[in-house]
């Protein structure tokens, strides 16, 4: 594993719970850096690719929503492909994933990607363990392909604490904002803890490579966890913050048709 300095597991000594103001202050700073990172994108034609993986409820959504709260959704790109079709099926395992692949000047953000195989699918049993191992030993392959062809392609591993997890499952139970992210998948991969963690560990030790490395970010925080990720990526992708022309302004006149004064219209009604 790429110098990780603790067992996934287990984050020792972890500091107390971010307080929201200093966790937006952080936000708002890196938020103009990613704006940076996303204007040397655009202008050098890089290809950068995101793979967020990690157990249920460790914060993969919250912390995508973080890096793209304030970027161009023309550049940023989210991938969250549903279960594969009986055509999908029948496919080469990766094909369906290689579509979404970034072009020059975008970034394609993985909400779980290819590595399901090593994951949910191998523990729920929804492929053969000949499948999960065939994967294992191609995967490092497919990887290095894309990046030979130019995509800088980042991995990132979030990982909750068990009493944690438990903590959030409850949470999503009855609070109706919640509800949807709480599946009869999500009930039964909670009891299988143990078989997740011999699975991620046998993923790390099969395709955690030296162009396309694993990075664990314990996420029992969320704030911590999403500013750690952030600034990370930030750190691994060789942006130069473009130069700002001076912008003004310029003076406009308005002049109001004759006819706006009689234009009938429906409007909301104001609630609040």
């Amino acid at each position: 594993m790429a110098k990780h300095d603790k067992h996934p597991d287990g984050a020792v000594g972890a500091p107390p719970k971010m307080k929201q103001k200093e966790y937006q202050h952080e936000l708002r700073r890196l938020h103009g850096e990613l704006v940076a990172m996303q204007e040397w994108i655009k202008a050098s034609g890089a290809k950068l690719c995101i793979v967020f993986e990690g157990r249920d409820t460790a914060g993969k959504g919250g912390t995508i929503k973080a890096i793209t709260e304030r970027v161009s959704p023309r550049v940023f790109r989210v991938v969250a492909l549903p279960a594969p079709s009986s055509r999908e099926k029948s496919q080469m395992y990766v094909q369906r994933y290689i579509p979404h692949l970034p072009a020059a000047g975008e970034v394609v953000i993985f909400d779980r990607s290819w590595y399901n195989r090593a994951g949910v699918e191998r523990v729920m049993d929804f492929c053969s363990e000949e499948q999960a191992k065939r994967f294992l030993e191609q995967v490092p392959a497919v990887e290095k392909a894309m990046v030979d062809s130019g995509i800088l392609l980042i991995k990132y591993w979030l990982e909750v604490s068990a009493d944690e997890q438990t903590r959030r499952l409850e949470s999503r139970i009855d609070d109706p904002r919640k509800t949807w992210k709480l599946s009869d998948m999500d009930l039964a991969s909670y009891t299988k803890w143990d078989a997740y963690s011999t699975a991620r560990d046998e993923m790390f030790a099969a395709s955690d490579t030296a162009w396309a490395p694993w990075w664990v970010a314990h996420s029992d925080d969320k704030k911590r966890a999403r500013l750690n990720v952030i600034t990370h990526l930030l750190e691994h992708v060789p942006y130069e913050a473009p130069k700002r022309k001076k912008v003004e302004l310029p003076e406009r006149k308005i002049h109001t048709p004759s006819h706006a004064a009689g234009l009938s219209v429906r409007e909301i009604p104001a609630r609040f």
